[in-house]
């Protein structure tokens, strides 16, 4: 085949990529239209093949510079060498299910993730077997997970004394809470989960968060409307619990974000970068949301699900890597990337449970530790370290 020169490759390029464009705009405009009738915000829903295929091109074949140079796009390996000290943090992850953690381990060690949080199912049955998979994964692996627990009936009183059993326990927080969900393919369907975020015995649940310090992760969807208005009620009436917005950027806009971040000081986002980096639904880039980032910087935490919908779990490591390259500013980066959450986890004070365990190890001189300020943290390690069985509570 004879060759294209470069000038004619490029306006072959553009040719293409317009017209793609074009069916790209009208066919997402049929989709909008009929996502309008519906007012679903369904994430299970897709782009058209035409729009999918835009995507496609223009991520393949990135826009050349006015000096005719198509900018570098940083591999994988370049943004861990890069940023291998920050600690990257995965502040909500679903692999306890199955116990799919452990495929896992090698892709956390080689890019350089520190610490994952780890739970399995959401708001029902099953999620309280998935929640010892979690405690046992932290038990093998203190260092790198941090367990979280899911299994509540949240319209259920005696699930309040199953909360603070679990942080009795050595829990670190309660999540992923389905505390409303009309369109997920999945949450939507759970037995256990909640109308609202003020809905059943969630209010009694946000005050046991605020007595043990811990943090609470909610599943909302839509990020709008009676949803958003029961968590902000939620905010205001329990000042003392930190809230995390799950997935806060899905089907979201950093408008939206801006004003909620603003009004509560007490929420938390948890940003699934995977998202708005590479799935055909968002609507969205990261650079769109950098600057509510950096404007609320102590409160932006940064995180995988598993890479749900994506091509796989790494990838959503990498879009990760891409939020903390594209932050541009090392100190604001690192806060996003790992300090926040640390912040949250090294300020929950050991449970009287974990103090009883401990004293009854009779540890003297450099094993002592110092009970009158210990942290749950510290405690779960001096725990494990003594292989005490914390599994009956």
């Amino acid at each position: 085949m004879r060759p294209v020169s470069f000038g004619k490759r490029n306006r072959l390029f553009y040719g293409i990529v317009t017209a793609l464009l074009l069916w790209g705009a009208l066919s997402g405009c049929q989709w909008d239209a009929a996502d309008s009738k519906t007012g679903s915000s369904d994430p299970s829903a897709t782009l058209s093949p035409a729009a999918a295929a835009t995507d496609s091109v223009m991520e393949t074949h990135p826009v050349p510079t006015p000096s005719g140079e198509i900018p570098k796009r940083k591999t994988l390996d370049e943004l861990v060498a890069q940023y291998r000290d920050f600690g990257l943090t995965d502040t909500h992850n679903h692999d306890a299910s199955g116990d799919a953690y452990w495929r896992m381990i090698g892709t956390w060690e080689r890019d350089a993730v520190r610490r994952v949080v780890l739970f399995g199912d959401v708001s029902e049955p099953s999620a309280m077997d998935t929640d010892e998979n979690a405690w046992n994964a932290y038990v093998q692996h203190p260092d790198l997970f941090i367990p979280y627990f899911s299994g509540i009936d949240l319209h259920d009183k005696s699930s309040l004394e199953h909360v603070r059993s679990m942080l009795e326990r050595g829990y670190f927080g309660l999540g992923e809470i389905a505390g409303a969900s009309s369109y997920s393919p999945m949450v939507s369907k759970v037995a256990w989960k909640a109308n609202d975020p003020m809905d059943g015995y969630l209010p009694q649940i946000y005050e046991l968060c605020a007595e043990y310090k811990v943090p609470i992760l909610l599943h909302i969807d839509p990020p709008n409307g009676e949803p958003v208005s029961k968590l902000e009620q939620a905010l205001d009436a329990y000042p003392n619990t930190i809230f995390i917005f799950g997935h806060i950027n899905t089907y979201n806009s950093p408008e939206n974000i801006d004003r909620l971040m603003g009004a509560h000081p007490n929420l938390y986002a948890d940003f699934f970068a995977g998202f708005t980096d590479l799935s055909p639904d968002s609507g969205n880039t990261l650079k769109d949301f950098i600057p509510v980032m950096k404007k609320y910087s102590d409160r932006f935490l940064l995180s995988t699900d598993s890479g749900y919908g994506l091509q796989s779990e790494e990838a959503a490591v990498e879009s990760m890597y891409r939020v903390i390259d594209l932050i541009d500013d090392p100190v604001v980066a690192r806060r996003i990337a790992h300090d926040n959450f640390d912040a949250i986890i090294q300020a929950e004070p050991a449970s009287k449970t974990q103090l009883e365990a401990i004293r009854k190890l009779n540890l003297t001189g450099d094993q002592a530790p110092d009970m009158s300020h210990l942290t749950k943290f510290e405690a779960g390690k001096i725990l494990i370290d003594h292989s005490v069985d914390m599994s009956s509570g």
